[in-house]
């Protein structure tokens, strides 16, 4: 059985200053680059960094050639990681990631990374559709704040609701602190 690490969107634009700020990236993307030390520690050649760029300028972020589009500083990749550049909120529509883990034999997926009611969602319900099974680290991810209506959804729901709605028949979520000790 082989793991990989996936990690989705760990880009500038999430990050204060940013087109699309979210709540807390900091601490998810600390949290997403010990879970990145230990696959470069014990499994590196099975790390994949996912770069969404804006296919139409009307997203508003990660617009190509920008910094806001760039892979943030706590999760850049070593020259020898893939990187897969992708233009839809699920990491393995119209990419070459699947194949990719397939050619390395790849059963097993951890996700991390953002925004957990978009690109996270998305990712780990095609990763588990695939055949993966996946694990999802819910404290390396990160939202924000929605609406519906006049109603405001405070970020941390909007993250726990998802990762709720996943734990269980999508994927076995757990925190940083649990992967790093049972992995």
């Amino acid at each position: 059985m082989s793991t990989a690490l996936i990690i989705v969107d760990i880009q500038n634009d999430y990050f204060p200053n940013g087109k699309m700020e979210l709540s807390n990236p900091d601490k998810a993307a600390a949290n997403a680059a010990k879970v990145l030390d230990w696959f470069r520690q014990n499994n590196k050649d099975n790390i994949f960094h996912v770069q969404h760029i804006a296919s139409s300028p009307e997203l508003g972020f990660f617009l190509p050639n920008t910094e806001g589009a760039e892979l943030h500083e706590t999760v850049l990749p070593l020259e020898h990681e893939n990187i897969i550049v992708k233009n839809f909120a699920n990491s393995f529509l119209k990419t070459d990631l699947e194949s990719k883990l397939r050619e390395k034999g790849v059963n097993k997926v951890v996700v991390v990374g953002m925004m957990t009611h978009m690109c996270i969602d998305a990712t780990v319900r095609a990763a588990v559709d695939l055949g993966f099974e996946t694990t999802l680290i819910e404290d390396a991810c990160a939202t924000r704040d929605l609406s519906y209506q006049e109603r405001k959804v405070p970020a941390e729901q909007v993250h726990f609701a998802f990762v709720s709605a996943l734990q269980g028949m999508y994927a076995n979520v757990i925190s940083t602190e649990d992967f790093l000790q049972r992995s």
